[in-house]
């Protein structure tokens, strides 16, 4: 694993860097780090590719903006661009998870050229056009569901204490906790900022530990930022790119117990309708939100087989 600190789109980048051969680029969501990817970066690399993650705008080692609408996927966008143009990479496949899968989605849909495949994972494509998802929640009377309460006033400091809250939401919002306890996004008393129960042993070894020090030291403001720019991308995205497909080959990933799919539930036919190049959906039973962590054999056999359909 190589470590990169480079200058994109005018901001200084931290840049894990593994294997050779055709590209492909890893977006975490919220809220993790690059090294979140480790598992996943080693099976393609052993697979024959050349995977880079970086830490997305307002985490670990990357610069952190402070206004709010620089964390729309316009501003990550191209900032995965400039990331390829700095290594020389003309097309990649880009992976994502959750605030990641977002922007993997649409960088698939604005920019075909640069992004050839995408491997979306807890978060779906929804081509953009119609009422904005979190309208039609306030309408319904849902004011309590989780996003609200992340782009409120305090919840900066709600999160501040990252050596309980980062462990906490892992552990909530995963497949481990018990039913009936575990995250509800309609639900705070059953909220992700409650302290784990114990150790998190299906977490990756140090990643807790390297992840707490991160946000420990950059904050939080960066990461809740991306909930804060939601409303402002989708005024635009609604009008300018209404009706906008993903036609490259794709992938949906998705833990039958990831909270999100009270949201939403999906299946293949829906999500083809906005992604018509789909080869593949994946539910995993017994999985929440981190299916990278949770299922990691499982979601790596996926995503090399995935890429390695692309070859032929």
């Amino acid at each position: 694993m190589q470590r990169h600190t480079i200058t994109a789109n005018g901001l200084s980048h931290h840049v894990l860097d593994m294997g050779e051969g055709p590209a492909a680029i890893f977006c975490h969501g919220f809220p993790a780090i690059a090294s979140s990817w480790r598992g996943q970066m080693e099976a393609v690399a052993a697979a024959g590719w050349r995977a880079l993650a970086p830490d997305m705008r307002g985490y670990g080692g990357t610069d952190k903006p402070e206004a709010a609408d620089a964390y729309m996927p316009f501003h990550t966008i191209a900032d995965m661009v400039a990331i390829l143009d700095h290594f020389g990479i003309d097309q990649a496949v880009i992976v994502g998870h959750d605030f990641g899968s977002t922007i993997a989605w649409n960088a698939a849909a604005f920019r075909p050229d640069r992004f050839r495949a995408v491997f979306g994972m807890s978060v779906a494509y929804r081509a953009h056009g119609g009422p904005l998802f979190l309208d039609r929640l306030r309408e319904a009377g849902a004011h309590d569901f989780y996003m609200f309460h992340q782009m409120a006033p305090g919840a900066e400091d709600r999160w501040a204490d990252a050596a309980v809250t980062f462990p906490g939401m892992l552990y909530w919002s995963s497949g481990k906790a018990p039913e009936g306890e575990d995250w509800d996004p309609f639900r705070p008393a059953r909220s992700f900022l409650r302290p784990a129960p114990g150790p998190l042993d299906w977490v990756p070894e140090g990643y807790v530990e390297e992840a707490v020090a991160a946000f420990s030291a950059g904050g939080f403001r960066g990461p809740l930022n991306y909930y804060h720019a939601i409303e402002l991308f989708y005024a635009i995205a609604n009008g300018a790119f209404a009706g906008v497909k993903v036609r490259q080959p794709s992938y949906f990933l998705i833990g039958a117990r990831d909270g999100l799919n009270q949201l939403r539930r999906l299946n293949f036919e829906e999500l083809t309708e906005s992604a018509p190049g789909l080869r593949g959906f994946s539910e995993l039973e017994g999985v929440g939100h981190w299916p990278q962590f949770e299922a990691a054999g499982t979601v790596n056999r996926t995503l090399v087989d995935f890429l390695r359909g692309l070859e032929g």
